[in-house]
């Protein structure tokens, strides 16, 4: 299924396209990568852990400052996924395959791909460990290992995939499982989940319900369909602005929320989904579903716990203003990886690489980092095939928008931004460390632009 008017406000995202920052002038056309792949060395100037948005982008920059051959990016994954585009896979107005790279392609020519596993790090000896026993030391380590996903942690799953009527935006192997189970559905619940744990894109758990619902009233089955959010936060979205906005899309659609509720176990041979109350320990609901979207609970990468690197629940222990480490200067963090508090989104990235470049800059000359990130992030928050209320905001969960408009409202135009616009963006600009993140509005403002 296609988004529909994928054509009719083209007109005015391109009138948008102004506000987004310089940097978009500098993207460069789709190309092969045809830099030669090597063995590892056993040292680089600027070591990047993570072949993901963070990681790349920053080896791209990196590459810049400190020449080619230079920089090398540990990452054993062979594709590169655009991850943001799987809430429209599972919804089924996209295909996986558009949010996928071969992992060599996206590695800046240049820069050296070690395709293997860190095992350990060891900062105060200025180096990490690889598989196979390997050393590698650095002069300065950026940490990009994005965080991981635990399904297992769900009784029940990840075996419970293998039946029907389950699905998961999060990971490539189950979100074409999700469009299955929305195709396949009849008539029954439809239960969409929220761990109790960070997870990266907050509001992706909720996109593809309104997405489910849409296609439900499309295909003329929402009547026979009782659609239910059980999440295990006790609001259904951190910055009120949205959250209200988001409150009356839910009550003109009928749709169900279940606050502190939390996922505990998959019965997929009987279609059950039990929900611990986190209001009142050791009680638990059982609902039969006909369709089941899970998102699984998150926790840091394994190498992070108990890392010298890492705060008391794993993550990068990072500066929140520069991103560099608390202990160790010649260390920085970027992206879901990190304690940064805010929202763990590809925008949030894309905004703390413009700082992170200044900040690692200004340390290589021995000075002292001075460009603080705001804590910026953006979610997207798709409520139908062509619509999107855009959140966007700071550590102090404020508005900190983009475009002179009320973001809060539902609109065509941020959709295909979302769907159309983002992608190239992601593609051309962030991965080629051209682009910082958006200009929001108050700050054009200050500078006497409207």
């Amino acid at each position: 299924m296609s988004a529909a008017g994928a054509v009719s406000s083209c007109s005015s995202l391109r009138s948008c396209v102004w506000l987004l920052k310089p940097g978009m002038q500098k993207m460069s056309s789709f190309g092969l990568h045809t830099a030669a792949r090597c063995a590892a060395r056993d040292y680089y100037e600027v070591l990047v852990l993570g072949g993901g948005a963070g990681g790349i982008a920053m080896s791209a920059r990196m590459k810049r400052k400190v020449g080619a051959g230079n920089v090398a990016v540990v990452e054993p994954s062979k594709t590169h996924y655009y991850q943001p585009l799987w809430t429209l896979v599972g919804g089924g107005a996209k295909q996986l395959a558009a949010s996928a790279r071969p992992m060599e392609n996206v590695i800046p020519a240049g820069v050296e791909w070690i395709n293997s596993q860190v095992i350990a790090l060891d900062p105060d000896k200025n180096c990490v460990w690889l598989e196979n026993d390997i050393k590698v030391s650095y002069k300065y380590l950026i940490i990009a290992l994005g965080i991981s996903l635990h399904y297992e942690k769900i009784k029940g799953l990840p075996e419970g995939f293998n039946h029907p009527k389950i699905g998961s935006n999060y990971s490539a192997q189950t979100v074409e499982k999700t469009w299955r189970a929305l195709q396949d559905f009849k008539e029954g619940n439809a239960i969409f989940t929220f761990p109790n744990t960070p997870v990266k894109c907050a509001g992706a758990p909720q996109k593809i319900m309104y997405l489910s619902d849409a296609y439900l009233t499309k295909t003329g089955k929402r009547p026979k369909a009782n659609i239910m959010f059980n999440t295990s936060l006790g609001v259904i979205f951190g910055v009120k602005k949205y959250a209200d906005a988001l409150l009356e899309v839910i009550k003109d659609r009928n749709l169900a929320v279940n606050y502190k509720r939390n996922l505990i176990e998959v019965r997929a041979d009987k279609q059950e989904a039990v929900f611990e109350n986190l209001d009142q320990p050791g009680v638990t609901e059982v609902h039969q579903y006909e369709m089941l979207h899970v998102t699984p609970p998150m926790g840091p990468p394994a190498v992070l716990i108990n890392s010298p690197v890492s705060d008391q629940n794993g993550w990068v222990d990072v500066d929140k203003e520069t991103l560099q480490h608390k202990k160790y200067p010649n260390v920085f963090g970027i992206g879901d990886c990190t304690n940064l508090p805010t929202s763990k989104t590809a925008a949030a990235v894309a905004a703390q690489s413009g700082v992170l470049d200044k900040t690692i800059s200004l340390v290589m000359k021995n000075e002292l980092p001075v460009k603080k990130y705001d804590g910026y992030t953006s979610c997207p928050l798709v409520t139908g095939y062509n619509k999107v209320i855009l959140a966007e905001f700071d550590y102090n969960a404020q508005p900190l928008e983009t475009f002179p408009i009320d973001q809060s409202k539902e609109r065509t135009t941020m959709y295909h931004m979302k769907a159309d616009m983002m992608p190239l963006l992601y593609w051309n600009g962030l991965l080629k460390g051209y682009w910082g993140g958006p200009a929001p509005v108050r700050k054009l403002m200050h500078l006497g632009l409207k």
